[in-house]
């Protein structure tokens, strides 16, 4: 078993990540990637390889735009009247840069393409919602923990066979008071007519990740083997 960090740029690789890699197998591995919030880096949701499946490169990725040292977010977000405001065209070019990322990664390491899973943390949750569900060919499935769907991305969404086998894990804590959890209701109300496929979970937590959630993705994640 390895962890290592790789830093690549340019016409190598679209982001700056860091990679655990399984241990020998005669099979080729799957993918998780995570992403993390805003104002945070590819250090933070790494912690949580332990807690995930066996049998998957897990690679956790940092977001492209920096806000100061070891401080990156997907897009730049601001507040009106109480209500988030978001850099679009940032979030638009995250939303491609991650599409691409995620070919790259599989040709680098061998990935089986049919076990590809992303999922994110707040701000990595809104761009897991916003490439899973406009390119939800790439993957098998997508995870949100504590985050939103973006009304920008609605428009892009197609409905269709494509996405209706796309599986989607939503959890949520109730004591959330960054990003409360109607976020989640808004985002389940609206994806129950494109999927079937959505296994939502809350839990007594403020704006984190708990344990008891952490053994829930895991045993979805391997529902889905």
């Amino acid at each position: 078993m390895e962890n290592k960090i790789e830093t690549l740029k340019g016409e190598e690789l679209m982001l700056t990540y860091k990679v655990h890699h399984p241990e020998n197998t005669a099979a080729k591995p799957g993918l998780i990637l995570l992403l993390h919030g805003i104002g945070s880096n590819e250090n933070h949701l790494f912690q949580l390889v332990d807690s995930l499946p066996e049998g998957f490169v897990v690679v956790s990725a940092r977001a492209p735009y920096t806000l100061g040292p070891g401080r990156y977010t997907w897009f730049e977000l601001r507040h009106e009247s109480g209500k988030p405001v978001i850099n679009a065209q940032q979030a638009e070019k995250s939303r491609l840069v991650l599409n691409t990322f995620i070919g790259q990664l599989i040709e680098r390491y061998g990935i089986d393409d049919q076990k590809v899973y992303m999922g994110g943390f707040s701000q990595g949750g809104i761009m897991s919602y916003s490439v899973g569900l406009t390119f939800p060919h790439k993957m098998q499935g997508i995870f949100i923990l504590s985050s939103r769907l973006l009304p920008e991305v609605k428009p892009l969404i197609k409905a269709g066979p494509v996405l209706q086998k796309l599986r989607i894990f939503i959890a949520h804590g109730t004591h959330d008071n960054i990003l409360p959890v109607n976020y989640a209701e808004e985002a389940i109300l609206y994806l129950r007519d494109l999927t079937p496929l959505i296994d939502y979970q809350e839990y007594d937590l403020a704006h984190e990740i708990g344990q008891d959630e952490l053994a829930d993705l895991k045993s979805w994640i391997e529902q889905g083997r």
